[in-house]
C-alpha cells in the first residue's frame, strides 16, 4: 500500500521530504509532481524499479527513460553536452523540456537507448521536485504517469493513489502540477529535432 504526501507547494514539509528519501534510497518507486505532469520515480541505480515503471506502463525496451536533475552540474554528470547545445538548454531550463543527449558512462546501460546509447534528461520548474532532488541528492530516473490504454497522464494526487495503491511505495501530492507531458528535443546529432510537442514552447528549437 503507498504512502500519500500531501505536501505545500510553496514549501514542503522537510520531515516528509526525508521520509521519501528514504522510500526511495530503500528501492522505492514513487509517483510525484512536475511542471510538467506527474511522472513515475526511482534512483536511477534501482534495477527493479526501471522494470516496475516498465510493468506499469506497458513500456518495450526502446523506451527513452528520462534522469530529472536538480540543476546543470547534476546534468552535466550524465550527458555529453557541447558549447552551442549548453547555450540552446541553458536558455530553456528550468522548464517542460526533455532533452535527448548522448549518455556519460554514468547513466546505466538499460537506461539508455539500445542503439542510440542517448538519455533523456530535464530539469523541471517544480518547487516540490526541486526541494526532493535536492534532499535526495542524485537524479531520478523517471517516465510520464501515463497509463496503457489513456490519452492523457494522470494528474490528481488521490486518484494515483488509488489506481496504483499496491504498485507504488509513495505517492506525492502538492495540487499545483502540469497537465501536459514534456515537449522533448532531440540533440544527439547536435541540431535539435522535436520528437514530441508537449507544455514547452516549441519555438526556440524549431
Amino acid at each position: 500500500m503507498a504512502r500519500y504526501f500531501d505536501l505545500h507547494p510553496d514549501n514542503p514539509q522537510k520531515r516528509a521530504l526525508g521520509q521519501v528519501v528514504d522510500i526511495l534510497r530503500g528501492d522505492g518507486l514513487i509517483a510525484y509532481p512536475t511542471d510538467s505532469c506527474f511522472a513515475l520515480g526511482c534512483r536511477p541505480g534501482n534495477r527493479e524499479g526501471l522494470d516496475r515503471i516498465r510493468s506499469i506502463r506497458k513500456l518495450d525496451h526502446r523506451h527513452q527513460f528520462t534522469l530529472v536533475c536538480q540543476n546543470f552540474a547534476q546534468l552535466g554528470q550524465f550527458v555529453i553536452i557541447d558549447n552551442s547545445v549548453f547555450r540552446a538548454i541553458k536558455a530553456a531550463t528550468p522548464g517542460s523540456y526533455t532533452f535527448i543527449l548522448p549518455a556519460t558512462k554514468e547513466v546505466p546501460r538499460r537506461m539508455m537507448h539500445e542503439k542510440k546509447k542517448t538519455v533523456g534528461v530535464r530539469i523541471p520548474d517544480h518547487h516540490v521536485t526541486q526541494e526532493l532532488l535536492a534532499a535526495l541528492g542524485e537524479p531520478l530516473l523517471s517516465s510520464t504517469l501515463l497509463l496503457p490504454g489513456s490519452d492523457e497522464p494522470m494528474t490528481q494526487g488521490w486518484e494515483i493513489k488509488e489506481e496504483l495503491d499496491h504498485q507504488l511505495e509513495a505517492v506525492l501530492d502538492s495540487g499545483d502540477c502540469g497537465v501536459e507531458p514534456t515537449t522533448v528535443v532531440d540533440f544527439s546529432s547536435g541540431e535539435p529535432e522535436i520528437v514530441r510537442y508537449g507544455a514547452g514552447d516549441p519555438a526556440p528549437f524549431e
